[in-house]
C-alpha cells in the first residue's frame, strides 16, 4: 500500500483553483497532492521575429522552483543562469501547450505561461502542464469578442502524468519518495483523444519489459482521462 492508502493505479488528490493571482489574463494554483504550482498566463500583442507578418500566434512557457519549495533551500535561479533541468522542463511545457492550440487562429499574439513551483513533492512538470493548460484557456477566454473565439483556438485538451516502476511494481503519479526510488521513471503528455504528445522515460536503476511499457501506457491513458475531466469541470464552473 502506498502513502495515504493509494492503489498502484490511483492519482493523488488533484485540485485546480482558478484566478489565483489577480493580474494575469489566466491564473491557477494546481496541486497534485503536496506538489503545488502557480501557473500564470500573460497575453501580449506581439510575436517572435520569425512569426512577424504571418498572422500566427505563439505559446511559450517559463518554469522555476522557489528556494524553499524543496526540503532544503535551493538557490534562486537567474534567467541567464538556469540549470539544464529547468530549461528542459520549460521547453517541454511550451511544446506541450503549443500542441493544444491552433496558432493560426490566435492572431499575432504571444501567450507566456509562467509555472512557479511553490511546493515540490514529485511531478512538478506534469502538474505545470496540467495547470498551465487551464491557465492558457482562461487567458484565451479573456480575449473573447465578436472577432475572436477561444473555442476555435483550442485544438484539444491536454494533460500530463508521471509513472514509474518502484520495487518491481508499476505505479501511477509518483510523489518525491517514490520518484527518487524508482527503477524506471516516465512522464506522459496526452490529449483528450488519447493520442501522445510526448513521452519521457528512463530506466536508470534497471530496465523495463515490453509488457511493463504497455501497462504504463494503459495507466497513463486512464490517469490523463481523469485529469482532463478535472480540467473540464474547473473550466465549466464559471464562479
Amino acid at each position: 500500500m502506498r502513502k495515504n492508502g493509494r492503489k498502484a493505479d490511483e492519482l493523488r488528490d488533484i485540485t485546480i483553483s482558478k484566478n489565483y493571482v489577480m493580474h494575469p489574463e489566466g491564473s491557477v494554483l494546481v496541486a497534485f497532492g503536496n506538489t503545488k504550482v502557480i501557473c500564470n498566463a500573460t497575453v501580449e500583442n506581439n510575436v517572435p521575429r520569425f512569426l512577424k507578418g504571418k498572422n500566427m500566434g505563439w505559446v511559450t512557457a517559463e518554469y522555476g522552483m522557489l528556494p524553499r519549495s524543496t526540503n532544503e533551500r535551493m538557490r534562486r535561479e537567474a534567467k541567464i543562469k538556469q540549470s539544464g533541468r529547468t530549461m528542459e522542463i520549460q521547453r517541454l511545457i511550451g511544446r506541450s501547450l503549443r500542441s493544444s492550440v491552433n496558432l493560426d487562429k490566435l492572431g499575432e499574439r504571444s501567450i507566456t505561461i509562467d509555472c512557479d513551483v511553490i511546493q515540490a513533492d514529485g511531478g512538478t512538470r506534469t502538474a505545470s502542464i496540467t495547470g498551465g493548460f487551464v491557465a492558457l484557456c482562461l487567458a484565451l477566454r479573456s480575449l473573447e469578442s465578436e472577432n475572436f473565439s477561444s473555442a476555435n483556438v483550442i485544438k484539444s485538451f491536454t494533460g500530463s502524468v508521471s509513472l514509474g516502476k518502484v520495487n518491481g511494481e508499476i505505479i501511477l503519479d509518483l510523489d518525491y519518495e517514490e520518484d527518487s526510488n524508482a527503477e524506471t521513471d516516465m512522464n506522459f503528455i496526452m490529449n483528450e483523444s488519447g493520442n501522445f504528445i510526448e513521452i519521457q522515460g528512463t530506466a536508470e536503476e534497471g530496465h523495463f519489459s515490453h509488457e511493463e511499457l504497455n501497462k504504463m501506457v494503459f495507466l497513463a491513458s486512464q490517469g490523463i482521462k481523469k485529469i482532463i475531466e478535472i480540467q473540464k469541470n474547473v473550466l465549466n464552473n464559471y464562479e
